[in-house]
């Protein structure tokens, strides 16, 4: 029995020495079965036994040697092109052969992922783009929470994880207490930001936070059912983060064919499993190829097929050219789990059994984009109204984040409960897609809804050229008594707001004005590059005539400034201020420092 044992240990040894991946370690005989084992003897180990005891050692130690050494060499078992998949999660985890690497892309689905996310024609230039960008946090202290985009495209992925990082750092840092009955949450105490000393936040907690957030995401994607979660071939063995830089260096994708080599990803039915893995391998999506493979994660969570049936036009990359980015349907994949290309609620009835497909359901972050103020698009309320003061800002080519230390900033008053009365019936009958006018008949059904009761020349007044314009109408309602259904207020303060929201841009910028670092180059001084967090009061006053809106939407000039009253901060523009209008139509924003950009 003694030789039949050493026979084992020395295939052992010799199958570890051959392959990558070690085999389950043989568990050792109990000290008690040793001692009293057939194979025993009484006066001790034998100097021939312990000289065999000393080769398998010495073999082990050998083979150990040779696999840090070579870790890149396979066994002739893995180069099987389809792996079996691990499933895990349920009342018990399934651990099936293979499942340390995941299982391998077929030809056909790489095709489809490549030609998905890419198109049949993509340059190198858009290709390195999103290959070398990682999800890695500002090692700036201003702008630690942030994370920070080096290289055009990604944004969209960035900013949308950025979002639900913000959420859980602001918002769920510990635990947190739900009342069923109210379905409010009671936020803990213990908050990891204290103000706005951003800097206080620890690396453990931005590691947790970016973890159950892409966690949150994925299961979101994959209708809160399963995560798929991609990895690099291999990537678990790999216990040096050093190593993984390099790993990840080496791997170029330029082809569907490069994507089918080097990823296998794995199904997980459970979130604690799912953080787990993400957890173990935190470091892959840190590296050069984290956005993209967070990406394709959320891809084969949400399913390709899935995917393709969400958007309008299927036939088009989610990344679009000649610049390489992120599409809408790509930000609305991560937002609400759907990879829908429009921003309004629900579907649009084009007719002919045709739809165009929006946001189905309310979300926890939202989006907000400069083309509404530019009446290319209508942002519904089920993003533009989430349930948490955090949204991803959309330009014409680049994706940032806005949000609010303070979650009552979402909460309406009685102007804007009103306000918002009105709008919904008024929206439910307006027809011309956003245009914000309806009929006058259409008007007397929202007068009747709302119990809106206008007296006879106002209402023969309104409805004089055969259509009643939103602006014209909420005038009106604002002028009228409340007994009629108006929200006349003789203080003129009703409704007003005033709060402090915080914008940040994670591409790295020159601080130019803001007496930022500076690095020195050949022939001179350099603004250092670096993200950007900008601090803005914003004040929501009750109601703006045209001319107040044009003061504040143009600078004011050294005469109008001597006249200004209750203007405690002077009124300052941007595109960014714009984005803000689309939800707080009245806003007038100031700040300090260089204006916040959006590009």
């Amino acid at each position: 029995m003694a030789d039949h044992q050493e026979d084992e240990d020395l295939k052992l040894a010799l199958k570890m020495s051959m392959q990558y991946n070690p085999p389950e370690p043989k568990r050792s005989k109990p000290i008690e079965e040793e001692e009293t084992g057939s194979g025993s003897q009484s006066g001790g180990e034998s100097p021939e036994a312990k000289s065999r005891r000393l080769q398998r050692e010495l073999m082990a130690a050998a083979a150990e040697k040779r696999m840090v050494l070579f870790p890149k060499s396979p066994s002739p078992v893995n180069k099987a092109r389809v792996l079996p998949i691990s499933v895990v999660g349920g009342d018990k985890d399934e651990e099936v052969v293979g499942s340390c690497l995941g299982k391998e892309l077929s030809v056909e689905e790489s095709d489809q992922l490549f030609s998905m996310v890419f198109g049949n024609e993509v340059s190198k230039s858009v290709l390195a783009q999103w290959t070398n960008q990682g999800i890695r946090f500002s090692p700036d202290p201003e702008t630690t929470i942030g994370l920070v985009q080096h290289e055009g495209g990604p944004c969209g992925v960035l900013a949308a994880l950025q979002a639900f990082v913000l959420k859980y750092l602001l918002y769920f840092p510990g635990d947190r207490v739900a009342s069923p009955c109210m379905g409010v949450w009671t936020l803990s105490k213990d908050r990891h930001v204290v103000s706005d000393s951003f800097s206080s936040v620890t690396e453990e907690a931005k590691t947790k936070a970016l973890v159950r957030s892409m966690c949150e995401i994925l299961f979101m994607c994959g209708d809160n059912n399963r995560a798929v979660i991609a990895s690099f071939t291999n990537f678990e063995d790999s216990s040096s983060n050093q190593k993984d830089e390099a790993m990840a260096g080496g791997l170029p994708i330029e082809s569907a064919s490069d994507l089918q080599k080097i990823l296998r990803f794995e199904t997980f039915t459970t979130q604690a499993s799912a953080q787990n893995k993400l957890e173990g391998t935190i470091t892959a999506f840190q590296s050069r190829m984290g956005a993209l493979l967070f990406l394709i994660s959320a891809l084969l969570s949400r399913g390709l097929d899935s995917v393709q049936a969400d958007r309008d036009d299927p036939n088009l990359p989610l990344v679009t050219a000649p610049f390489g980015h992120a599409s809408q349907e790509i930000v609305n994949l991560l937002l609400c789990g759907e990879a829908v290309p429009n921003v309004f609620d629900g579907r649009m009835d084009l007719g002919g059994g045709m739809f165009l497909k929006g946001i189905s359901k309310n979300v926890d972050v939202g989006f907000l984009t400069l083309l509404e103020s530019l009446n290319f698009c209508k942002v519904g309320q089920n993003l533009k109204c989430p349930k948490w003061p955090i949204w991803v800002i959309g330009s014409e080519s680049h994706y940032t984040v806005l949000f609010a230390l303070d979650p009552s900033v979402q909460e309406e008053n009685e102007l804007e409960l009103r306000e918002s009365q009105i709008r919904r019936a008024f929206d439910a009958r307006d027809q011309s897609g956003g245009g914000g006018f309806i009929t006058v008949e259409a008007f007397h059904q929202v007068a009747q809804e709302t119990n809106i009761r206008l007296p006879i020349k106002k209402l023969d007044d309104i409805c004089a050229t055969g259509f009643i314009v939103w602006s014209e109408l909420w005038q009106v309602i604002l002028e009228l008594d409340q007994n009629l259904g108006g929200i006349k207020d003789a203080t003129g303060l009703m409704g007003k707001k005033v709060f402090d929201i915080y914008h940040f841009n994670g591409i790295a910028k020159s601080d130019i004005n803001g007496g930022g670092q500076a690095m020195a180059v050949e022939g001179g001084m350099v603004p250092m590059q670096r993200p950007r967090l900008t601090k803005l009061n914003v004040s929501v006053p009750p109601k703006w005539t045209p001319e107040e809106y044009m003061t504040c939407a143009l600078p004011p000039s050294s005469s109008e400034k001597d006249s200004e009253v209750n203007q405690p901060k002077p009124v300052q523009h941007a595109p960014l201020v714009d984005c803000i209008r689309t939800r707080w139509s009245r806003a007038a924003c100031s700040w300090s420092g260089d204006p916040p950009s959006i590009v």
